[in-house]
C-alpha cells in the first residue's frame, strides 16, 4: 500500500494514498466540522459533494482554502485546520446557510438534533450578517410517512445519495439552481405521487428538518385520554435494543421490561408485543413455504414483513408479484387479532378499540392505511409512531425510562419466543421460518436452532440449510440496492433460491428510518443486532410453533395454519404500481 507523509497542525502523519484531508486529520485528533459529508461504511459509499464548505482548511502554498472532505492528501502537504482564516470561512458558510433558513428552532421537529443548529453553536454564530430574501416553498405533507420542507434544505445532498446510491429508488435529485436550489422529486412532485417506498433512510441522514417523519404523537395522546376508546399498543422487536439510546443507555441495551412498564405508566389499556405477531407470521409463512415446496409452487418465496420492501417491488419489479409471501406483516396481524380475537375475549366492539403501533420504521405509517390490509374498510392498526416519537412522548411525560422496574407484556397477545424477537435483525425472519419449517418438513424435533450462516451484516448473503434430505438455498439482502441486485440475478437465472428475506433498511429493522439517529455508524447497528440475538438466546422457547398463546389462538379461533380463516385475516395480495 502506498503511504503519504504530510503535516497537519505541525504534527507529522502518514496515511494511505487516497485518504482525504478530513480523515487524515482524525489521525492527529484534529476536529474539522462537517455538514454535507457522510460516510456510509456499511455500503462503501461516501457523500463527497463538498457543497456546504463548512470543512474548509488551509493548505500551504494554495491561494484558496480547500474542502477537507474531498481534498486528497499529497506527499509533503502542510495543512492547518485551526487557522483564523479557516475558522472564519466556516463561520461565514454557516451564517450564509442560516440567512436562508427558517428561524423556528424552538418548534422545529429537529430542535436539539439538528446538525446545522449544532454547528452554529460550535462555531459561535450569534448573529447573521446577511439578511434578505428567503426561499418560500410549500410544505409537502402529502404522504402518511414523511414530510418534506424545501425551505430547510441545505443542499447537502445526503438524502439524494441515500435514495439513489444506497436504496436505488431514484426519487430525489437537485432542483433549480443557485439561491432557489433544493433536493426533491423530479418536477417537485408530491412525495405521495412518486415511487418513494417511505423507508425513511433519507430522513435518517438529513442533517436538518428538510425531511422528517409525520408526527402522530398527538393522535396517541388523544386516544389514551378518550374514555370511549380501549387503547392497545404493540412494540416491534427492534425497539427494545434501541430506545435506551435516547435516555443515555448504551447502543444494544435490552429494555424489554422497561418498555412494558413505561407503556402501562402512559395509560394504555393493554400492552402487547409485536414479537407475538412475529411468531404468528412464522406459522403462516413457514406453512406457505412448506406448501410451495411440497406442491411444486412458485419459488423462491420472498418474505413480506417489510412495507418499504413491499412497495419497492410493487413499483420496481411488478412482474414478480407471484413470488412474495401473501402474509401480512406482524404489525398488521396483531392489529387484525386485536380487533377480532381479542375483542371477542374482552367483550369490546372492534370499532371501540384503537390499536397503536410503536415501530422502527416510517413505512409502517403508510402500511397501516393500505386498503389491501384493512378489514371491512376499517384499519387494523389506527396509529403508528416511530421509536423517536415514542422516546419524545416518554420525555414529555417525565418518565425516567432507564430506572423503571421491569414488567411483562400482557400474555394474550404478548407472549413470544426467541424466533419472534430476531425479526428485528437482517436474516432473522428467514431464520425464524427455518426453525419451524425444519421440524414440519422432517417431523423431528430440531435442537440446534442457531443458524449462524444466516446472520451477519454483509449486504447480500447466501446460505444452504440442510433440512432432512433437502438442501434449502436461502438468499438474504438488506438495503434496497442490494435487493435490486439480488432480484435481477434471480430474473436472469444467475441465482436460484427456495426462500429470500429482504429488509429495506441497513441491518434490518434495527437500522430503521424511525430509530434513534445512528449517523451511519455501523458499530451501533452491530451492537443492536448482538442484543437481538442475546435476547433470543435467553428465551425458554425459541421456535414460533412452541408458543402456547399461538397454539391457543389456532385452537380457539383460527383453525389450522394457512387455512381458510387464517387466509381471511392474515393474508393479502400485492398491486403493481407505476414507476415514477
Amino acid at each position: 500500500m502506498d503511504m503519504i507523509k504530510l503535516t497537519i497542525n505541525d504534527i507529522e502523519v502518514e496515511v494511505p494514498k487516497g485518504t482525504t484531508v478530513l480523515d487524515a486529520a482524525k489521525k492527529v485528533n484534529a476536529h474539522i466540522p462537517t455538514l454535507c459529508h457522510m460516510n456510509l461504511e456499511g455500503f462503501g459509499i461516501v457523500n463527497q459533494v463538498a457543497s456546504c464548505r463548512v470543512c474548509m482548511v488551509e493548505v500551504e502554498g494554495r491561494p484558496a482554502l480547500v474542502p477537507s472532505c474531498s481534498e486528497m492528501v499529497t506527499e509533503g502537504m502542510v495543512v492547518r485546520t485551526d487557522s483564523p482564516r479557516a475558522i472564519s470561512a466556516r463561520r461565514i458558510s454557516v451564517e450564509l446557510l442560516l440567512s436562508n433558513h427558517p428561524k423556528d428552532c424552538l418548534t422545529c421537529a429537529k430542535n436539539l438534533e439538528c446538525e446545522l443548529q449544532s454547528l452554529a453553536q460550535e462555531l459561535g454564530v450569534r448573529e447573521i450578517h446577511w439578511e434578505g430574501d428567503m426561499m418560500n416553498y410549500p410544505l409537502d405533507a402529502s404522504s402518511l410517512s414523511l414530510v418534506k420542507d424545501p425551505n430547510k434544505c441545505v443542499m447537502c445532498r445526503r438524502c439524494e445519495t441515500m435514495c439513489n446510491d444506497v436504496q436505488t429508488c431514484g426519487i430525489l435529485s437537485g432542483l433549480n439552481r443557485g439561491f432557489d436550489a433544493f433536493v426533491g422529486p423530479a418536477f417537485n412532485l408530491p412525495m405521495s405521487e412518486t415511487s418513494c417506498t417511505y423507508c425513511g433512510q433519507c430522513v435518517a441522514v438529513c442533517p436538518t428538518a428538510a425531511l422528517t417523519e409525520v408526527n402522530n404523537t398527538k393522535k396517541v395522546w388523544s386516544a389514551i385520554t378518550n374514555p370511549n376508546k380501549h387503547v392497545v399498543v404493540q412494540v416491534a422487536p427492534a425497539i427494545r435494543v434501541a430506545i435506551g439510546e435516547m435516555f443515555g443507555m448504551e447502543p444494544g441495551a435490552i429494555t424489554t421490561g422497561q418498555l412494558a412498564a413505561s407503556l402501562r405508566r402512559m395509560g394504555f389499556d393493554a400492552v402487547f408485543d409485536t414479537d407475538w405477531a412475529a411468531d404468528l407470521t412464522i406459522m403462516e409463512e413457514a406453512s406457505e413455504l412448506v406448501h410451495r415446496i411440497e406442491n411444486k409452487g412458485t419459488l423462491p418465496i420472498l418474505t413480506s414483513c417489510c412495507p418499504a420492501w413491499v412497495k419497492f417491488f410493487e413499483h420496481q419489479f411488478p412482474d414478480l408479484l407471484d413470488i412474495p409471501s401473501s402474509c401480512k406483516s406482524p404489525q398488521i396481524m396483531l392489529g387484525a387479532m386485536a380487533k377480532s380475537y381479542y375483542a371477542d375475549k374482552v367483550g369490546i366492539k372492534p370499532e371501540d378499540i384503537t390499536v397503536v403501533s410503536i415501530m422502527p420504521c416510517l413505512a409502517k405509517k403508510a402500511e397501516a392505511a393500505r386498503s389491501e390490509l384493512t378489514k371491512d374498510e376499517n384499519q387494523n392498526v389506527d396509529v403508528v409512531v416511530t421509536t423517536r416519537e415514542f422516546g419524545a412522548m416518554l420525555k414529555e411525560a417525565g418518565i425516567d425510562f432507564a430506572s423503571l422496574p421491569e414488567s411483562d407484556f400482557d400474555s394474550l397477545l404478548g407472549e413470544s419466543t426467541g424466533a419472534g424477537v430476531i425479526f428485528g435483525a437482517t436474516g432473522g425472519v428467514i431464520e425464524a421460518a427455518v426453525r419451524t419449517a425444519a421440524e414440519w418438513i422432517t417431523g423431528e424435533e430440531i435442537n440446534e436452532v442457531d443458524y449462524h450462516a444466516l446472520r451477519g451484516l454483509d449486504g447480500i448473503r447466501e446460505a444452504t440449510v440442510k433440512i432432512g434430505d433437502m438442501d434449502i438455498n436461502i438468499g438474504i439482502a438488506h438495503g434496497l440496492g442490494n435487493a435490486r441486485r439480488m432480484l435481477e440475478d434471480i430474473k436472469s437465472g444467475k441465482s436460484k433460491y427456495h426462500a429470500i428475506e429482504i429488509m429495506a433498511c441497513p441491518g434490518g429493522c434495527i437500522g430503521g428510518g424511525g430509530q434513534p439517529y445512528h449517523h451511519g455508524d455501523m458499530e451501533i447497528i452491530r451492537k443492536r443486532a448482538e442484543a437481538i440475538y442475546k435476547e433470543d438466546a435467553m428465551k425458554t422457547r425459541r421456535k414460533s410453533h412452541e408458543n402456547p398463546m399461538i397454539k391457543k389462538i389456532y385452537e380457539e379461533y383460527l383453525g389450522k395454519p394457512y387455512g381458510d380463516r387464517a387466509h381471511e385475516l392474515l393474508h393479502t395480495h400485492y398491486v403493481a404500481k407505476d414507476k415514477i
